[in-house]
């Protein structure tokens, strides 16, 4: 309690970007939860336009690796920590609303996944700047962490109003606007790598090439999780609105203590093992996901199906497993964000193009099919990982600002 304390007090770098992240972490906790009950219930969008809406949606990460590289000549990445946070704001404020049909929906998911996308290309760099030297994993871990703090507020607070209000989703947007802002005015105030020489605005090397495949692997998880897997409980299963909430609101709640110790266990075991044993259980959860209404009884399966969101949602907190990974073969220090911006993008040919295709596959084929398909592509991305080889480095791990 007195590091928690400690953090908020605000006093340095390290404690401002991790109350910024807590946040960041409340705007896309609750953007996360509501948005495909929010297209159902205001929308009416069936599979097929939800797996369409992918693409728009995904658009700003394919291009970040442009928009990133333009954003580098003029600002470092804590102010572009700040300036992602403007267009998540006004994402969130315009879904609230200005959406009165499709045309506005696409634009206004657009303005505020150009936020998100921005923040993700350089949280990974702000926050190993902010990290002692062999404690990376620990360092992101604790980052996760408090994003996952601000998603429980967050999705407190939306699990409370959906009980008293109902599904107020102008509200809802309106919150994710107002955490947006605040989380935008402590990344304006950040110093760390002021001095720093200038990130590259374009790299693309074939040392990194492990790491743009598992970006591509990370790409395809992440829509198969996003669009479909929270599509099957609300789609074909009528789970409400403040059940999907209070599913997130459990991820959210394990994750402030198993984003860090996972963390820790990268610094421990090495990316190679983390990675590979993530594809494995992520194809363990696409089965689930296929089969659980065959398998079990439909009180059962439901469960199941809530066991396999929860522990997707888990699972993403080893993405930081890449940055670290990143961080230990890269040439020069210039060169990570840029890598990074290049490895979104890449996930983004994936996730922008998959959807639809898995949209199409949903409706001709059946659901089971989609996630066929990703457990297919989650066993080859397990050789995959088994291919990451680690520099040696020597030195032992420092002690955390934190812990």
């Amino acid at each position: 309690m007195s590091r928690i304390l400690r953090v908020l007090s605000l006093k340095d770098d390290l404690s401002r970007a991790l109350v910024a992240t807590m946040f960041f972490g409340a705007a896309g906790g609750i953007v996360m939860s509501i948005l495909n009950n929010y297209l159902s219930d205001v929308h009416n969008v069936d599979a097929s336009f939800r797996g369409w809406l992918e693409f728009p949606r995904e658009l700003p990460g394919f291009l970040i690796i442009f928009v990133a590289g333009a954003m580098l000549t003029v600002m470092r990445e804590a102010k572009m920590a700040a300036l992602a946070m403007v267009f998540t704001a006004a994402g969130g404020m315009g879904l609230a609303w200005f959406a009165p049909d499709t045309s506005w929906l696409v634009f206004w998911i657009v303005v505020w996944s150009l936020g998100d996308h921005i923040l993700f290309a350089v949280e990974g760099p702000i926050g190993l700047k902010l990290a002692n030297k062999g404690g990376e994993g620990r360092r992101l871990g604790h980052f996760g962490g408090f994003r996952n703090l601000g998603a429980i507020i967050g999705l407190g607070l939306i699990y409370l109003l959906s009980k008293l209000i109902g599904p107020r989703y102008d509200i809802f947007f309106g919150l994710v606007a107002v955490a947006a802002v605040l989380a935008g005015i402590l990344y304006l105030t950040l110093k760390v790598g002021r001095g720093d020489g200038r990130s590259k605005r374009f790299v693309f090397r074939k040392r990194y090439g492990i790491f743009y495949a598992i970006s591509a692997l990370f790409g395809i998880r992440k829509q198969i999780f996003f669009a479909f897997g929270t599509w099957v409980l609300v789609s074909l299963n009528d789970v409400p609105l403040s059940t999907i909430v209070l599913l997130y609101f459990i991820s959210a709640t394990l994750g402030v203590v198993f984003r860090p110790l996972l963390g820790d266990i990268i610094d421990w075991l090495g990316e190679r093992i983390v990675l590979a044993a993530d594809e494995a259980i992520l194809l363990i959860v696409c089965l689930a996901y296929a089969f659980a209404t065959d398998l079990f009884s439909p009180g059962v399966a439901l469960y199941v199906l809530y066991g396999a969101y929860i522990m997707d949602s888990l699972l993403f907190a080893l993405r930081i497993a890449r940055t670290t990974y990143l961080k230990k073969i890269v040439e020069d220090p210039s060169h990570i964000t840029p890598t990074i911006s290049m490895g979104i993008t890449i996930d983004h040919i994936v996730a922008m193009s998959l959807p639809v295709l898995s949209g199409y596959i949903w409706e001709v084929y059946g659901y089971r099919w989609v996630f066929i398909m990703a457990a297919a592509i989650a066993l080859g991305g397990f050789f995959v990982c088994l291919r990451i080889k680690i520099p040696h480095e020597s030195g032992e791990v420092d002690a955390s600002v934190v812990g």
